[in-house]
C-alpha cells in the first residue's frame, strides 16, 4: 500500500491554517489536494473541527469516489472536489468555504466583477457564479451536481486564469496548483468581494477594471511571461498557473 502521510500532511496544514485567515466559521470549509500519479486525493474528514485535525485524519480517496485509507468519514463535499479535479487537468487542490462577503455574490446571483487591480493580480476577469441547481439535481447525487454546474459555467473558459466560482445560493470554490495557493486564493477572493461590496454601494454602476489594466496586472503575475516576485517563483505566480495556455478544462 502507498504512503499518504506527505499528502495528508500538505492536506491537514492548508485545512487547519483556513480559521487563522477568516474565511470559515465553525466546520464550513475544506481543502483537498491530489496526487495525480497515485490517482488519488485527500480531503478534510467531515464535522470536525480545525484545532483537532491530524494528518492521519485525512481522508484518501481515489478518482472513482472510492476511500482508500483513512477511519473517517470524508467531507460531505467530497463529490464537488472530485468532480473538479477530474475536469480541471492543470490543478492539484480545492476549497470551498462559506466566506462571508464571496457568498454575499453567490446568494445573490451576481458574477463578482472586476473593478480594480487587486482583483486582477489573481483573476482574469470577473469570477462567474453557476446556475441554479434544478430541484432534481438537489434530490439526486447533490454534491456531484455542484461540481458539474460549476464545470459547466468554465465550459469554453480558463479555470486557471480565473481560478475561483460563485456556486449559486452556497458559496466559493477556488483552486491551485498547491494546498497552500489554493487557500491563499479563497484568501484573495473574499478580499476582493469585500473591496466590491464597498465599491458598489458607494457607486452602484462602478466601471470594470479597463482590459489593458487587466491583462498587465494578471500576466505580470501568471504564465510564461511573468515577472513578478523573485525568479524562483515568478513562473507560477499566486494561482500556481505556470502554462495558462496549455493546461485548461479538460472535457
Amino acid at each position: 500500500m502507498p504512503s499518504y502521510r506527505s499528502l495528508q500532511e500538505e492536506c491537514c496544514e492548508a485545512n487547519r491554517a483556513l480559521p487563522a485567515t477568516g474565511l470559515v466559521d465553525l466546520t464550513f470549509g475544506n481543502v483537498s489536494v491530489a496526487d495525480r500519479d497515485l490517482g488519488v486525493f485527500a480531503i478534510k474528514p467531515s464535522g470536525v473541527a480545525y484545532a483537532n485535525l491530524r494528518p492521519e485524519d485525512m481522508v484518501i480517496v481515489d478518482f472513482a469516489g472510492t476511500v482508500v485509507a483513512g477511519a473517517l468519514h470524508p467531507s460531505s463535499d467530497t463529490p464537488t472536489h472530485r468532480r473538479l479535479l477530474l475536469a480541471f487537468e492543470g490543478i492539484r487542490a480545492v476549497v470551498h468555504t462559506h466566506s462571508r462577503c464571496a457568498v454575499a455574490f453567490a446568494q445573490a446571483g451576481i458574477d463578482l466583477p472586476c473593478l480594480g487591480t487587486t482583483h486582477c493580480d489573481y483573476f482574469h476577469g470577473p469570477v462567474p457564479v453557476t446556475r441554479a441547481l434544478t430541484a432534481e439535481e438537489v434530490r439526486g447525487d447533490y454534491e456531484w451536481a455542484t461540481g458539474t454546474a460549476i464545470v459547466e459555467r468554465f465550459a469554453g473558459g480558463k479555470p486557471l486564469e480565473v481560478p475561483a466560482v460563485l456556486v449559486r445560493h452556497h458559496g466559493p470554490f477556488a483552486w491551485a496548483t498547491t494546498a497552500a495557493r489554493a487557500v491563499e486564493t479563497a484568501l484573495a477572493l473574499e478580499i476582493v468581494a469585500a473591496m466590491a461590496l464597498h465599491t458598489l454601494a458607494l457607486k452602484p454602476q462602478a466601471p470594470p477594471a479597463p482590459a489593458h489594466l487587466l491583462d498587465k496586472h494578471f500576466f505580470r503575475k501568471h504564465g510564461p511571461a511573468a515577472y513578478y516576485g523573485q525568479p524562483a517563483l515568478v513562473r507560477e505566480g499566486a494561482c500556481g498557473a505556470a502554462d495558462l495556455t496549455s493546461k485548461q478544462a479538460a472535457p
